[in-house]
């Protein structure tokens, strides 16, 4: 089999502030799988370091060495995947290889990805919308014409800036029946995250994204705060998926190494008595319809943060529809 990968970068609207640092170009690594009889798949590899650790040279030096192990004839018994997990077990990588081969299995099967999952998979996943301004009326003109856009759920970035001003202001204009959702990535020790959750649940939240880092800080704040505590960054930690500490998990398929990776991930998630929905690290459009199939399979989720393309300069693909993202109906991953 052969592998092949290119980088390329999106520019972004405007520049993402959020407390790991500002974004404002996101730069991602397609591959190409191609089968000995000229059957292929795409693939996406979607590092964020200041959000994961991981950069894309390390990104980059994992495919090479998947290259190597694709090269000759695999052993008995031995799948793709199999082999480059043996190589270099970098999740952001083996994600890339595993939409790919999915790609191509649909493909081959004249099937969308997720009938290939799911006898029923759902024909649209719900979504939230992401605010990213800073100033507080910025902020609420976002959330208002999200919301007369047809979103039914709204996240706000804090632990930047002026927290209060703005998720008032964002409450404010979007109304009482709207979901609103918080995510500090892991801004806040426990004392600050229990006094901002204190002043800011009531304005009626939904759950606060990664308002701490770790499973044990987590679990202290969620006995001290009336908020419903979901986990992001921390779910990469050893036992995170079934440790309970949260009341829900939002998982990624870059972190989870893919499509198998997320949906076995979902399982343990499930099993522990907590939620599961999805997001995106700010994924290309091979990454958003890998999470958009794993979700039609999981369904029914609460809104997904998979409506980043519209972030990006240009035409986003996969575009969102009065709060909802079709799900790709041709086959393969279908973009």
């Amino acid at each position: 089999m052969e592998l092949s990968f290119r980088r390329h970068a999106f520019a972004l609207r405007s520049p993402i502030v959020a407390a790991y640092g500002v974004l404002d170009r996101r730069e991602l690594v397609e591959i190409t799988l191609e089968s000995e009889g000229g059957q292929r798949g795409r693939g996406e590899a979607a590092p964020l370091e200041p959000y994961d650790g991981v950069s894309m040279e390390r990104v980059v030096h994992a495919l090479e060495r998947y290259q190597e192990a694709l090269a000759g004839p695999l052993a008995p018994g031995v799948t793709a995947l199999d082999a480059c997990r043996s190589a270099d077990e970098l999740p952001q990588a083996l994600a890339a290889i595993d939409m790919a081969l999915w790609d191509m299995g649909g493909t081959r099967a004249g099937r969308p990805v997720c009938a290939l999952l799911t006898e029923s998979p759902a024909p649209s996943v719900a979504v939230n919308a992401s605010i990213a301004a800073e100033d507080p009326s910025e902020a609420a003109s976002a959330a208002a014409a999200a919301v007369a856009a047809g979103y039914s759920c709204v996240k706000v970035k804090v632990g930047v800036g002026d927290d209060d001003a703005r998720v008032g202001a964002v409450r404010e204009a979007i109304g009482p029946a709207v979901s609103l959702r918080l995510d500090s990535n892991g801004a806040w020790t426990v004392p600050q995250a229990e006094r901002a959750l204190e002043r800011l649940s009531r304005h009626g939240l939904e759950l606060v994204e990664e308002p701490v880092s770790g499973l044990a800080a987590t679990a202290e704040l969620r006995a001290r705060v009336p908020v419903r505590i979901a986990i992001d960054e921390t779910a990469a930690q050893a036992g995170a998926l079934t440790s309970r500490v949260a009341d829900a998990v939002c998982l990624k398929i870059s972190r989870c190494g893919g499509i198998g990776g997320l949906l076995a991930a979902a399982t343990l998630v499930r099993a522990s008595g907590a939620e599961v929905y999805l997001a995106s690290t700010y994924d290309g459009p091979l990454g958003i319809a890998a999470a958009l199939h794993a979700a039609a399979a999981l369904a029914p989720l609460p809104p997904c943060g998979l409506a980043t393309l519209e972030l990006f300069e240009g035409t986003p693909a996969l575009a969102v529809q009065r709060g909802e993202i079709a799900v790709p109906t041709a086959p393969g991953l279908g973009v």
